[in-house]
C-alpha cells in the first residue's frame, strides 16, 4: 500500500487539538512527519505538559495512523511540550544573581506541615514541564533535600569562574541543588548563631554557580526568623509559596507567614497557599475522603486574606516514602499524585505570570530593625 505525507496529515485531521475547535492537524501542532518505507516519525506539540496528556496524544496518533493509513506502520510519535512563557521579574538589585530568572521562597509558619517535600515535589514539576530549576536548602538546622533527591553522598565540586573559586551545585532529576546538608556531619546538631547562619546562606547563593534557571527554590525553615531575613535581604525574592495543613493551628503560622511577607518593609509577593495533607484515602475504599486534620481551613485561610489557593496534596503513604528513598513521588508517571502535584504548579505559574505582568520590580530589603530585632 502507498501512502504520502498528506495521508498522514488527513488521519491526524480526525484528532481535536487539545483545548481547541481545531483538528490536530489544522491546529499546527504538527511539527513534522517523517516516512521511511514502513516506518513513520510524527514530530507534535502538546499545549498540556503532563505526562499523561502526552502519553494520550502518542496513542492516539498512532491509533489515527493504523487505521485510516496502515495498521502495520511502526509509526513513532515525540511529542513535546508547548513552552510556557514565564517573564523574568525585573529586578530592581545589584546582587541579583546573575542567570536567574525567579526566585520562590516555599514557607510555612509552622514545622512538619511538609513543606520540603512540597518544595521538592514542585521543583520536579518545574522540571518536567521543561524549566531549569534549581534548589537552595535553607533550612539551616533540618536539611532535607539531599535525602528527598537521594544525592546524600554527594559533594558539590569547585570550578573557577572568571577567576573566582564557585561551588557547582549537585544535580539530579533535572534539578540543581545546593543545601548544609552536603557539608555537615549527619550525625551531629548544627549548633550556629544567626550570623554564622546567615554566612552559610550567602555563600550558597553568591558563591555557587547556578548557570541559567528559570526558577530557583529556597526552601525555607520554619517560622518567621534570621534566615528569612537574610534572605529576603540578600536576594529579591519574585514570590512566596506557604504551605500550610488543614489546623487550625497550622492555619494560625501559616497566616503569621503570609503577614512577614506581606508587611511593607519586606513587600514579598504571595503567589498562594498549598493545603498538605488534605484528606486520607484508605486504598481498599478508594471512593472515601476522611479529613483528618480539617477540611477546607487553607482555602478558607486563602480567601480570608485575600491570597491564591493553589490546590491540594492528599495525605498518602507513598509521598513519605518516596521522599525518604530519594525519589519524589511527582516523579511517578501518570498517577493522581503527578497530577496533584502539577495542578499546584501550574496554578502557581499563572499566579507567577501575572506578578511579573502588574507587580513593580523586586527589590532587596533593607532594614536596620524589625519588631525590635537588630539585623545587620
Amino acid at each position: 500500500m502507498s501512502y504520502n505525507k498528506q495521508d498522514i496529515l488527513k488521519a491526524l485531521e480526525t484528532i481535536t487539538a487539545t483545548g481547541e475547535e481545531k483538528s490536530l492537524a489544522e491546529s499546527g501542532a504538527i511539527e513534522n512527519v517523517v516516512i521511511f518505507d514502513k516506518e513513520v516519525i510524527v514530530d507534535v506539540v502538546s499545549a498540556n505538559p503532563t505526562l499523561q496528556a502526552k502519553k494520550k496524544l502518542e496513542v492516539e496518533i498512532m491509533k489515527a495512523i493504523h487505521q485510516h493509513v496502515d495498521e502495520k506502520l511502526d509509526v513513532k510519535v515525540n511529542v513535546k511540550t508547548k513552552t510556557i512563557s514565564v517573564k523574568p521579574a525585573s529586578i530592581a538589585s545589584d546582587k541579583s544573581i546573575p542567570g536567574i530568572k525567579n526566585i520562590i521562597a516555599v514557607a510555612s509558619g509552622k514545622g512538619g506541615v511538609g513543606k520540603s517535600t512540597i518544595t521538592a515535589n514542585l521543583a520536579v514539576t518545574l522540571a518536567n514541564m521543561g524549566f531549569s530549576v534549581g534548589i537552595l536548602d535553607a533550612d539551616i538546622y533540618g536539611p532535607s533535600m539531599p535525602i528527598m533527591f537521594d544525592v546524600v553522598d554527594e559533594k558539590p565540586l569547585a570550578k573557577t569562574v572568571d577567576g573566582k573559586a564557585k561551588m557547582v551545585p549537585v544535580e539530579n532529576y533535572g534539578v540543581k541543588m545546593l543545601s548544609l546538608g552536603f557539608f555537615t556531619d549527619p550525625n551531629q546538631a548544627v549548633i550556629w548563631r544567626g550570623s554564622m547562619a546567615t554566612k552559610a546562606i550567602n555563600q550558597m547563593i553568591f558563591d555557587a554557580d547556578w548557570g541559567e534557571l528559570d526558577f530557583l527554590l529556597i526552601d525555607l525553615p520554619p517560622g518567621t526568623g534570621d534566615i528569612h531575613l537574610t534572605i529576603v535581604q540578600s536576594i529579591p525574592v519574585t514570590g512566596a509559596v506557604i504551605v500550610s495543613t488543614p489546623q487550625n493551628i497550622a492555619l494560625a503560622d501559616a497566616k503569621r507567614g503570609v503577614a512577614m511577607f506581606k508587611q511593607a518593609d519586606i513587600n514579598v509577593p504571595v503567589l498562594g497557599i498549598v493545603e498538605n495533607m488534605s484528606y486520607f484515602t484508605p486504598a481498599e475504599l478508594p471512593d472515601n475522603k476522611y479529613y483528618i486534620f480539617g477540611k477546607d481551613g487553607a482555602k478558607d485561610l486563602a480567601n480570608d486574606i485575600d491570597t491564591t489557593f493553589l490546590g491540594e496534596i492528599p495525605l498518602v503513604q507513598s509521598i513519605r516514602e518516596s521522599g525518604d528513598v530519594g525519589h519524589p513521588v511527582a516523579l511517578q508517571k501518570d498517577s493522581p499524585l503527578e497530577e496533584a502535584f502539577t495542578e499546584v504548579t501550574k496554578k502557581m505559574l499563572t499566579q507567577l505570570v501575572k506578578r511579573n505582568d502588574t507587580l513593580p520590580p523586586t527589590e532587596i530589603v533593607r532594614i536596620t530593625n524589625m519588631s525590635g530585632c537588630s539585623t545587620n
